[in-house]
């Protein structure tokens, strides 16, 4: 949801300081829009508080399956490819490009590799579809339970342990839960191949920041590619940002007119269901 002022008829629900005033005007709201492409929202407990169940709030998922999963998996696509070249891209900057030879800037590749997918989801299953193309040698994923729709791509379900001793890409696309927060600590880079290249476009939370700079540090993984961090933005004087081997995106997975333009529209015919008293296209159930 956006910004706005006190006193004006939308509100804005971004600044926790702001929580008793916020409470106290929700009995007068008819409806909540929020834009966005998850259900990761900061806003239902806000309700819950205030006791406030006339409001609906929305978000645009369920209208938005193809667009939604297609610009995050190119999130995730430029996420590996930056990775791999990463140290290539820097040497042409620093003049550090000359006399070619055979091993001269090699990374991994996705033909033949193993690819391990943390939730296999809406999204984590497109991504794992896209991937067969590159001749990926195997897809494992992890989550709570065995999906059957997986065995359309033969993607094997493991315990999260197998998948990151075995995997040479680790592509985190779980949601933001308790549980999940700080999944990807220490302990987990340590499981992980010295080879490994990890992707998170899931949310930053998920992952322990201070370890995986650690991690990248002492070459206990590869690289990372990362376009969801903590806090967003990402402060200039971050230690990641400072990284060879890590390359950050500014949480762009939906990023394109067609995705934004088709969002925009969905939270407008929210808009005017929820006015006019009609169900809404996409209602967020908490």
């Amino acid at each position: 949801m956006s910004r706005y002022q006190k006193g004006k008829t939308n509100l804005d629900f971004t600044e926790a300081s702001d929580s008793e005033w916020q409470c106290h005007q929700l009995g007068r709201m008819q409806v909540c829009i929020s834009l966005q492409t998850d259900n990761n929202a900061s806003t239902p407990p806000l309700f819950l508080q205030a006791g406030c169940s006339s409001c609906r709030p929305t978000n645009s998922v369920k209208e938005l399956n193809g667009l939604t999963i297609s610009n995050m998996e190119k999130a995730i696509t430029i996420n590996i490819n930056l990775s791999v070249a990463l140290t290539a891209a820097n040497a042409v900057k620093t003049g550090a490009w000359s006399t070619w030879h055979p091993l001269w800037m090699c990374g991994r590749g996705l033909a033949n590799a193993t690819v391990g997918i943390v939730g296999l989801g809406r999204i984590g299953f497109g991504v794992a579809r896209r991937l067969r193309p590159f001749a990926v040698s195997r897809i494992l994923y992890a989550g709570h339970a065995a999906k059957a729709y997986a065995a359309e791509l033969g993607a094997e379900f493991v315990p999260l342990d197998d998948l990151l001793a075995r995997s040479d890409f680790v592509v985190v696309s779980c949601p933001m839960s308790p549980e999940t927060t700080d999944l990807f600590r220490a302990s987990t880079f340590a499981r992980m191949k010295p080879t490994s290249v990890f992707v998170n476009t899931s949310r930053g939370g998920v992952v322990n920041q201070a370890d995986l700079c650690a991690a990248l540090r002492a070459g206990v993984i590869a690289a990372a590619g990362l376009d969801v961090t903590t806090p967003e933005p990402l402060p200039v004087d971050s230690e990641l940002l400072a990284l060879d081997n890590c390359v950050v995106l500014p949480h762009i997975g939906s990023a394109t007119v067609e995705t934004r333009t088709a969002m925009s529209l969905l939270t407008a015919r929210n808009i005017l269901a929820a006015l006019s008293g009609k169900p809404m296209p996409c209602p967020l159930d908490f």
